[in-house]
């Protein structure tokens, strides 16, 4: 039908025509975090110089399974190097870190041409140019075979992709690698089943990683290989090195889809975990995996600053999801349950793994604590399962007890969820889980407390008693009674335990050494050891010198000021840390090991950020009425040590600790004492940010005024109201909290010095 509209005068229709264009005009990208993120960051790394040691973790979010491209050779820490030209499969990875290596681990690989299986042989030259790595997926053309491998994950299941060009000889080698492992051709069912033992410690003698590879194209080769011989005859073989090959023939861009699952249970489980999957075809699980990504990275929201900027947070946010990562499975009744890498067993509940205490308590876990206490509700849980099948908690689990680091910092993690709220898992086993640790020397020296029987009587674990790294071990269990004090008082235990752990969180005292204000070896006799190198690697420290450990009064820094004599004298230590040459002594070691290479080529003196021992260490000025400093040394590590690039980083990025670091200073503040109630501020790096707590609150962080000159706060505002403090509280962020931060290119030296600005420090303030 014809319709007649009136004649508008010529300036209603511009306004008209203006609205509607605006009205048809596409609406504003949905917010997609992941865009930003680059999993390369940290991959250009090596044993003697690490720029994160890291690998493309192409996951969800906790996944239990990775994968990754592997350019190292079977059983290398080094599995993806950006520096290297070739893949040699694509790989299942439960690796924490290289140091640990890896377990339940096997690798596909697409090949054309001749049968090769073998590692060396079935490598294909790659280039980053035709690679592309995302949390969610993974595609890369590889050269020599002219197939473009894809891969996209669920948690326990993977979907693979590879286009093929024409050819009657194209293959798919399935490894299932050395140290004793099991392969099954199912032809009829277009399936490759079996199981890989390999391991790199912390398992039972019965541990296996079952595997089921599914097909969607009938094979027309099958072989199997054990160790170096291929036999085309074989559907099934046991064997130390087995492996299997099917092939096809392809037209030119014919895909070849095969879905992957595996299960620490049984083959019945891995079957059961390949529905994670479904009938969901490659695009489908991808974007579930972009949406899964998304809806975690976007419980917080930065704007503004660089793209160089957001690319580092996006970045540091995924690596600070990943670990550590589940371990339990579902099974045919949708209950929750795990393999027991402390007994053997199959058990009901959850469980998680893959993280080391020593670096993570530090960051990480309080970073969960805040954003997604939900899942480290899960976490607890499985802390309850792995102390009640092992019985001990474990510092580094990988995937049940090793035997490295020191500390008991398990008290830490236990203490911090607690008194942050969180709840719905069985406490009371867990603190007497901590009681056990405290008190005892575990069956391995990295569990328990090895030393306990000296530190317990004499206040510290002696130098000269061949006790490795006694003096860290003594800082260390000294925070961590502190952890077990505020738990004990959380719980309303008697006042005599109440009050032991509170004296024995004192003990860091009986290592300070007046004569030179900083902590020092021990020995049995209450002499100090001698001779003393504060520059010293190793020896009485763990990964670190005195003038590292000094600082490790997370708990108790004002007592530690009073030691060093006030505040003058404090502030003046922390200046020297960055004036220092970054000279050292690596005799400990018999060379130098990566960690002091990194404090050396860092340019920022003595301050070795790329291990954890002195991470904290910027935000101390907060306690000492200089809370400047902490705003001026924040945004340099921001700036100088951290880029979203494969040398990212500025050491071992050690399971999301080093990214959680970022992510919390780039957000303007930072939990020094985690198992307290406090957060201490450094200053913003973005204009504005927001996060979306899981209780449905926001915390939002203004501070308009940022830019790279502006990095100090003149004046800040909780909800209107001035606030001075250099801390804040999480129970107040929990309510949900706007703070406006009025930034300028001059520091405020009149804001936050008074003694009642000082974060919390178990010492009452001493005023000078």
């Amino acid at each position: 039908m014809l319709r007649h509209f009136p004649v508008l005068p010529a300036l209603l229709l511009g306004l008209s025509l203006s609205a509607r264009s605006q009205s048809l005009a596409p609406a504003a990208a949905p917010f997609s975090p992941v865009d930003w993120v680059n999993p390369l960051v940290g991959t250009d790394s090596k044993p003697s110089l690490s720029n994160g040691n890291t690998y493309p973790a192409i996951a969800r979010p906790w996944g239990m399974n990775c994968w990754l491209p592997q350019t190292g050779k079977m059983g290398s820490g080094w599995a993806y190097q950006y520096a290297a030209d070739k893949i040699r499969g694509f790989k299942q990875t439960h690796q924490p870190s290289p140091w640990m290596n890896d377990y339940g681990q096997f690798a596909l690989m697409p090949i054309t041409g001749k049968v090769r299986f073998e590692e060396d042989e079935r490598a294909s030259w790659f280039s980053h140019k035709a690679e592309e790595a995302r949390p969610y997926y993974y595609r890369v053309y590889l050269a020599d075979h002219d197939v473009t491998t894809e891969i996209t994950p669920t948690e326990r299941a993977a979907r693979f992709r590879f286009t093929f060009p024409r050819t009657d000889s194209a293959y798919v080698v399935l490894d299932a690698l050395d140290k004793g492992s099991h392969v099954q051709l199912l032809p009829a069912r277009r399936r490759i089943v079996g199981y890989t033992t390999r391991n790199s410690g912390g398992v039972p003698a019965d541990f296996k990683s079952y595997f089921i590879l599914e097909f969607d194209h009938d094979f027309t080769f099958t072989s199997i290989y054990q160790d170096k011989k291929l036999d085309a005859a074989l559907l099934e073989a046991t064997a130390n090195h087995t492996g299997a090959v099917v092939g096809f023939r392809t037209r030119r861009g014919e895909q070849v889809n095969v879905r992957v699952a595996s299960s620490f249970i049984s083959p019945e489980q891995a079957e059961l975990n390949l529905n994670e999957i479904g009938q969901d075809d490659f695009e489908t699980v991808q974007q579930k995996g972009r949406a899964a990504w998304n809806e975690q990275l976007g419980r917080i929201q930065v704007e503004g600053g660089s793209d160089e900027q957001r690319r580092t947070f996006y970045s540091c946010l995924y690596r600070s999801l990943l670990f550590p990562r589940k371990f339990y499975e579902v099974n045919a009744q949708g209950q929750v349950v795990h393999y027991s890498p402390y007994n053997g067993q199959t058990r009901p509940g959850y469980l998680y793994t893959d993280t080391g205490f020593w670096d993570t308590f530090r960051a990480l876990f309080p970073f969960l604590n805040l954003l997604y206490p939900e899942v480290n509700q899960q976490v607890q849980a499985g802390l309850v399962n792995a102390y009640t099948e092992g019985g001990w908690l474990p510092e580094w689990g990988s995937p049940g007890y090793r035997d490295i680091m020191v500390g008991n910092n398990s008290a830490s993690v236990v203490a911090d969820a607690y008194v942050k709220g969180g709840r719905g898992y069985d406490i009371q086993t867990l603190y007497q889980a901590l009681l056990h640790g405290a008190n005892n020397a575990g069956p391995v020296s990295a569990v328990g407390r090895y030393g306990v029987q000296y530190y317990n009587k004499l206040g510290y674990v002696p130098y000269d008693v061949k006790i490795d790294e006694s003096a860290a071990r003594t800082l260390e269990y000294a925070y961590d009674d502190f952890a077990i004090y505020q738990l004990a008082k959380a719980l309303n235990r008697p006042k005599k335990e109440i009050n032991l752990y509170a004296q024995r969180s004192q003990n860091y005292r009986k290592l300070f050494d007046k004569q030179t204000g900083l902590m020092r070896g021990r020995n049995q006799d209450g002499s100090f050891q001698t001779p003393f190198n504060p520059f010293k690697w190793g020896g009485a420290f763990t990964e670190g010198n005195s003038w590292h450990y000094t600082w490790s009064v997370f708990h108790d820094v004002q007592g530690l000021m009073d030691l060093m004599g006030g505040p003058k004298p404090f502030t003046a230590a922390l200046d020297t840390v960055f004036t220092l040459p970054p000279v050292f002594d690596a005799s400990y070691y018999g060379s130098v090991i990566h960690e002091i290479k990194e404090m050396q080529i860092a340019g920022m003196g003595n301050y070795a950020h790329g291990n954890q021992p002195i991470q904290h260490m910027i935000y101390l000025y907060n306690y000492a009425a200089q809370p400047w400093k902490a705003q001026y040394w924040v945004r340099e590590t921001l700036n100088r040590l951290y880029l979203p690039t494969p040398d990212g980083y500025c050491g071992d990025e050690d399971n999301g600790q080093t990214s959680a670091w970022y992510v919390f200073s780039a957000l303007g503040f930072y939990p020094v004492c985690p198992a307290s109630d406090q957060y201490v501020l450094g200053a913003p790096l973005f204009p504005k940010a927001t996060l979306h707590l899981p209780n449905g609150k926001d915390v939002v962080l203004n501070a308009p005024l940022n830019s790279a000159q502006n990095r100090y706060i003149r004046t800040l505002t909780l909800n209107g109201q001035p606030y001075e403090h250099n801390w804040l509280s999480h129970e107040a962020l929990l309510q949900g909290a706007t703070l406006d931060f009025d930034m300028a290119a001059e520091p405020n030296k009149a804001r936050g010095v008074k003694p009642e600005d000082a974060p919390f420090s178990f010492s009452k303030p001493v005023r000078r």
